[in-house]
């Protein structure tokens, strides 16, 4: 609570220069950044926890507690610019979970939309044990997948297994983390999609929150990733209520090149359910959001 009312004094009274230099990864010591120790395990999580989950539960109810870490967990990137108050990782999946239940029509016909609920609902369930694992973690790609798979075996097999009458709903629950993991289905391509178009909801929340005084454009990265060409035409309105954002306060927001490239600006533009969207010379819809 008390660092969260630093950052709000930091917002509210750091001059420009000040705030520049303080938004800028956090090398807090008191961070839960996940251990590097390649012999990581779920077991050497659960030795952590003050009450850990019985060895063979026979309800569901262990699973109830571990899945309370993911309510207070905060979201890595924003915590590693001192975003105060800022989102869980399930602020984060319940969002995501709304966006795929308002999908547009077109693209709705297309998708499973009731398996694409459970796969936003699901997809960093992980996290509740391994954390937020970034970049910037220094964990290699494959060593996140081994303890992300090794956890959703736990909760999923362990946890929601033997005579906590729950056997099928874990499953459900592996089965679809696997599926997005795979990002192979329509479905798990459009939630990868979602993933990305909420946080840049979110990025632009928390710099609106801090009346000019933050540019959080580094993470527009993610934006030029998205593929749907519905998607995209949601990522632009949201790149344009941040450039109108940012003209209202008299500054140049970050990464405009990304925004610019997002935005089409110069292209023609097409209609994409209901919405104009920009597409390039000679009819094809822009791509650029690829990486």
């Amino acid at each position: 609570m008390e660092r969260a009312k630093r950052a709000v004094h930091v917002l509210a009274n750091s001059s420009e220069a000040d705030l520049s230099s303080r938004c800028h990864p956090t090398t807090d010591a008191t961070a839960t950044a996940p251990p590097l120790d390649e012999q990581w395990s779920v077991q050497q999580v659960l030795t952590t926890l003050p009450f850990p989950p019985p060895a063979n539960p026979t309800t569901p109810i262990p699973f109830f507690h571990i899945l309370e870490r993911l309510k207070t967990t905060p979201r890595e990137g924003w915590r590693r610019f001192s975003i105060p108050s800022s989102e869980s990782i399930s602020d984060h999946m319940y969002r995501m979970s709304i966006l795929t239940l308002l999908c547009p029509g077109p693209l709705r016909q297309k998708l499973d939309i009731p398996r694409c609920t459970v796969l936003a609902l699901c997809h960093d369930m992980a996290e509740s044990l391994v954390g937020d694992i970034t970049p910037l973690d220094g964990v290699k790609k494959a060593e996140k997948r081994r303890r992300e798979g090794d956890t959703m075996d736990y909760l999923t097999r362990q946890l929601l297994g033997g005579k906590t009458g729950c056997e099928e709903g874990g499953t459900l629950l592996r089965e679809a983390w696997e599926e997005y993991e795979e990002s192979v289905t329509l479905e798990a391509k459009f939630v990868h999609d979602i993933d990305k178009l909420e946080l840049v909801i979110q990025m632009m929340e928390y710099e609106r929150r801090g009346n000019g005084k933050v540019d959080l454009g580094e993470f527009l990265r993610v934006a030029e990733k998205i593929e749907m060409d519905e998607m995209k035409g949601w990522c632009r309105e949201i790149l344009r209520e941040r450039e109108d954002y940012w003209k209202g306060v008299g500054r140049e927001p970050g990464k405009p090149d990304i925004a610019k490239t997002m935005l089409g600006q110069g292209g023609e533009e097409v209609e994409v359910d209901g919405k104009m969207a920009e597409k390039e010379e000679g009819g094809k819809m822009d791509d650029s959001s690829k990486g």
